[in-house]
């Protein structure tokens, strides 16, 4: 008789297994958590030390440890310069890292839960519904700053509706709420969200500039902390939703059929993770725009660097596309300086050419 030898398991939640062969060790948790904060913490002091207006650099650094409990320095900088500091750029970078984070690991979670490379925080319909949501209230509250002031809300409501849809038509299409199901009937909601909001635009086109202002992303702080406190508690929320959910998608990165079998509740987990991941994707997009390709490149980039892991992944997706964001806003602040590019667009530069060679390498496999 042959001697069969399967490979350990390894315990997740709900006594479900997942082989310990599809978890990479690599260099050990501390190091790469160093690394990330590391990461992190430079690319906060990049995008707080770079702008039109020159800051001295030992000012700043003295006014952030200031800024710091039990810790009392005079940094120098005049009222102007510390209000520029503290009111505009520690704002705009706080908002960069928190939409970053939440794009990237609403990306990884995405890709997971669907076992598609290509998935973004869009997927669901995300973009389709807040662009409407947003070119409504631009559109037919223009004039009202009372109505503007709602276009966060608005574009928020709107995504998760456009969501809720999708996975509902889904659901009703496929009793078992299979990963396809849900990708096509994402597409038909999309198509008609988008058709209303050309609709709008075309009806609208001396507001087209106003609208694309917006659909091309922009992390925008002239109300200085607002837009930090209005998403914080939904990326928090989400955050650690999907955080706690690391171990589940280990085991859906197996399969349908094999994490069933292995004790866990594929359906249940699928719309935990999905409902995560659209809370705070929708969040942040509601006050962002549409920064796209974020949560197709940081992902990838983690994997090939510290393996599939979600154990891993997920808290370096978040930290790595914190950073990637804030030094792309950097660059969209300083390309065309004094002016500024829509950061989507830059990301879209760098992002499209990523999801052709992901496209051509899973081709190729």
């Amino acid at each position: 008789m042959a001697l069969v030898v399967t490979p350990p398991a390894v315990r997740v939640a709900d006594d479900a297994e997942v082989p310990a062969a599809l978890l990479r060790r690599g260099a050990p948790a501390w190091r790469w958590a160093a690394g990330a904060a590391l990461v992190v913490v430079a690319a906060g002091l990049v995008g707080a030390l770079v702008g039109p207006v020159r800051l001295p650099t030992r000012g700043v650094l003295l006014e952030l440890l200031d800024r710091l409990p039990l810790i009392h320095v005079r940094s120098g900088l005049t009222p102007t310069q510390a209000t520029l500091l503290v009111q505009i750029r520690l704002p705009r970078v706080v908002l960069g890292l928190i939409v970053g984070a939440m794009l990237s690991s609403s990306g990884a979670a995405y890709q997971g839960t669907f076992r598609n490379p290509l998935a973004d925080p869009y997927l669901l319909g995300v973009a389709a519904g807040a662009g409407l949501g947003a070119t409504l209230v631009i559109v037919y509250g223009h004039g009202n700053g009372l109505a503007l002031q709602l276009l966060p809300v608005a574009a928020f409501t709107c995504a998760i509706v456009a969501v809720a849809i999708a996975y509902g038509l889904g659901a009703a299409a496929d009793r078992e709420r299979s990963s396809s199901s849900i990708v096509l009937s994402v597409v038909a909601v999309a198509a008609f969200f988008t058709a209303v909001q050309t609709y709008v635009q075309q009806r609208h086109t001396d507001l087209l500039r106003e609208v694309y202002s917006w659909i091309l992303g922009r992390l925008n702080t002239t109300n200085g902390w607002r837009d930090v406190r209005l998403v914080l508690p939904y990326v928090v929320v989400s955050g650690t939703v999907l955080l706690l959910s690391r171990r589940h998608l280990d085991v859906l990165r197996t399969g349908d059929d094999e994490a069933a079998a292995l004790g866990l509740d594929v359906r249940r987990t699928r719309i935990v993770v999905v409902g995560a991941a659209t809370l705070g994707a929708a969040a942040v997009v509601a006050v962002s725009g549409l920064i796209g390709f974020v949560g197709i490149i940081v992902p990838h980039i983690v994997r090939l660097l510290a393996g599939p892991s979600y154990r891993r992944l997920l808290p370096l997706s978040m930290a790595f596309g914190a950073a990637f964001l804030v030094l792309t806003d950097v660059a969209a602040r300083t390309i065309v300086a004094p002016g500024e590019l829509p950061i989507g667009v830059v990301t879209a530069f760098f992002g499209a050419p990523f999801f052709f060679v992901v496209l051509r390498s899973r081709r190729l496999r």
